[in-house]
């Protein structure tokens, strides 16, 4: 079986969610998980961006308006939390969408508003 890419960091970002939803639950806005995977990732040494601002070109132009990811961790890993009911297709897209223009393989979509977390490891 081939060893999947960035296994050890994925799981590493997914304990840390873990102990965010643990102790903050459902029911926050996103922008507060995001806050606190940031406490998370800054006790832990782990270096990252937050708000990564990816250009997009079009035919050799660039185009107005670029992507930000919420994160991109250890240069190599786009992480993008929410807080809805339950992960659908168009979250899906979105992480393939700033993986294609990152030109990263790996990314690491998390849901902090469900009863327990769910995440989803999204590859390009």
């Amino acid at each position: 079986m081939a060893e999947l890419l960035h296994r050890e960091e994925t799981h590493r970002l997914i304990g840390l969610c873990m102990e965010i939803h643990r102790e903050l639950g459902r029911g926050h806005d996103e922008i507060v998980y995001k806050d606190a995977m940031v406490v998370e990732l800054s006790r832990a040494g782990i270096p990252f961006e937050r708000e990564k601002r990816f250009q997009i070109t079009y035919k050799g132009a660039l185009l107005r308006h670029p992507y930000f990811a919420d994160f991109v961790v250890w240069d190599r890993i786009i992480f993008e939390a929410k807080a809805v009911e339950r992960i659908g297709e168009a979250h899906t897209k979105q992480v393939l969408n700033y993986l294609a223009a990152s030109r990263l393989r790996v990314g690491l979509l998390v849901n902090f508003g469900a009863d327990s977390l769910d995440w989803k490891r999204v590859v390009l």
